[in-house]
């Protein structure tokens, strides 16, 4: 695979993974709902400069793996694979019928609590960085230094997270109603779930 297509694989994955609903998308939506544009943008902000924590963390730990131990990288790739199934599998035999965008009431504290809400919601979720350890290695092309390119994969990550919050605090009222509708939120689990599913199996029959 080549540094080309990696990129285009990985945009394509990562653009379909940030468009289905999650923590992240509820914190938008509902801040935009209930204390404004501004105050939904620097959630934003403080959720991708999370992203970007968690991407150098992984890319660092990863790059220091493969130099370190070809076994070790071998029993996190299968870990990897086995948690992308699992998701992939629970996604589609149990898709969610219903996406939750909790309370409508507003929220005390000035305009960079939301900065820190949204950093704090994104860091202190160890989810992200388990899905980066599974997810990202298998866009990683061969001879390419592992730690800048999978960063570099997070940081493509957040900006096409941007451009998707841009169009949820730009439509909040009704991209939230379409993501309440229980036939949308199963099909995007289930389109989601796939995805995981194909990509664990890839990851698990890749050779490095």
């Amino acid at each position: 695979m080549t540094v080309v297509q990696a990129l285009a694989a990985y945009f394509v994955a990562a653009g379909l993974l940030t468009v289905t609903p999650g923590l992240d998308t509820a914190l938008v939506l509902r801040t935009a709902a209930v204390e404004g544009a501004k105050r939904a943008a620097l959630a934003c902000l403080g959720i991708g400069v999370g992203c970007l924590v968690w991407g150098a963390a992984v890319a660092l730990g990863l790059a220091a793996l493969l130099q370190a131990s070809a076994l070790a990288f071998t029993a996190l790739k299968w870990a990897g694979a086995a948690y992308l199934v699992w998701l992939g599998i629970g996604m589609l035999l149990k898709p969610r019928d219903r996406f939750s965008l909790g309370d409508g009431a507003a929220s005390q504290g000035g305009d960079l609590s939301w900065l820190r809400k949204g950093l704090l919601t994104n860091l202190l979720n160890p989810k992200i960085g388990v899905f980066y350890i599974s997810f990202l290695p298998q866009f990683l092309p061969a001879g390419v230094p592992a730690a800048p390119f999978i960063f570099l994969l997070a940081a493509l990550h957040v900006l096409i997270s941007f451009v998707w919050f841009a169009v949820l605090i730009g439509a909040t009222r009704p991209i939230s109603r379409i993501l309440q509708r229980a036939a949308v939120v199963r099909w995007l689990d289930r389109i989601t779930g796939g995805v995981f599913l194909g990509f664990g199996v890839n990851l698990a029959l890749s050779r490095r």
